[in-house]
């Protein structure tokens, strides 16, 4: 039988400052309060995603690149990566600040954790009015001076705050201090890694063990990128019924679609499989003779194999992800 497009079982993890937002807005079901992420699509070891829909209902990820190969991955993605799914798809609901982070690149991750690196992107879905992240650093320092403001406790002022709004885009690459702040709700693409330094904390108590949590400071200090960057933020130009540019990497490529009415999407030329994350609205994916409705917060991957899809909709906003 021929693939489809795939919806996958949310995972759904707890977090010190996670809320109900995914839970209340987004549908998932769980009967925890506190559910800090939904990792959609994951080839994380421990987390596999199980395919949701259609007769491989129940398929994991990863027997389903076993089986499929190049079909489900594309041909370049498959001799690149093997039977590796490169991406980890999640939506984000921080009611309280993330801790400040850092990630290493891909040669410190492969030497110290076995893993790729952590380059990553987020879109603000949702937001409060006054909230912020924290990306990057607000003057150029050195390794000794990070030291020093993290040793007495004044490592927030050198570190660039933005205040955000729906609609803004940030990437994130490796080496970068970064933290989501309270009251954000927002979808983020990375490689494939768990790998975190935790660098900062607010010195808040573990829930379980009631002690603060860990830091990795030692780990980060090689991994930081200290420098001073011009602009944090994405900019984009979004265009009705078009797949505006948002981050393209050498690790994922996202586009925006802000769509209202029909368009055909042609993917002939491309040789990756597609993931659409809608962002805001709701959609209809049209294929052959089936259709599926794709509501805010949720995720499919459309096979490499396909070389066109209709997408019909009142109004949505689609993030487009591929290699």
């Amino acid at each position: 039988m021929q693939l489809y497009p795939i919806k996958f079982e949310p995972i759904l993890k707890e977090r010190i400052w996670g809320g109900e937002k995914l839970i209340k807005t987004f549908k998932k079901e769980s009967l925890k309060t506190n559910i800090g992420e939904s990792w959609e699509i994951s080839d994380v070891e421990g987390d596999i995603s199980i395919v949701a829909n259609g007769f491989l209902k129940g398929m994991s990820l990863r027997d389903l690149i076993k089986n499929y190969k190049s079909e489900f991955l594309g041909g370049k993605v498959y001799k690149q990566f093997g039977e590796e799914f490169p991406i980890l798809i999640k939506f984000i609901d921080a009611k309280t600040p993330l801790s400040i982070q850092v990630h290493p690149n891909n040669e410190l991750a492969k030497e110290r954790h076995n893993s790729f690196g952590k380059n990553e992107m987020w879109y603000i879905m949702d937001c409060d009015e006054d909230a912020n992240l924290i990306v990057g650093f607000n003057k150029e320092v050195s390794q000794n001076e990070y030291g020093k403001a993290l040793a007495d406790g004044t490592v927030l002022e050198i570190l660039n705050s933005e205040k955000i709004k729906t609609g803004d885009t940030f990437y994130i690459p490796t080496g970068r201090v970064h933290a989501i702040g309270a009251g954000t709700v927002l979808a983020e693409i990375q490689q494939t890694s768990d790998v975190t330094y935790r660098i900062y904390d607010y010195e808040r108590l573990d829930t379980t063990t009631g002690e603060q949590r860990e830091l990795h400071t030692d780990l980060a200090l090689d991994a930081i990128d200290y420098k001073l960057h011009k602009n944090y933020k994405t900019e984009y130009q979004l265009i009705e019924n078009s797949a505006s540019k948002l981050v393209h990497s050498p690790y994922f490529k996202t586009d925006v679609i802000d769509l209202k009415g029909v368009i055909e999407k042609d993917y002939t030329k491309l040789d990756s499989f597609v993931i659409y994350m809608c962002v805001d609205g709701n959609f209809d994916i049209n294929w052959e003779d089936q259709s599926i409705n794709i509501n805010k917060g949720e995720t499919i991957l459309i096979p490499a194999t396909f070389s066109e899809v209709i997408l019909k909709s009142n109004q949505a906003r689609i993030l487009e992800v591929y290699l």
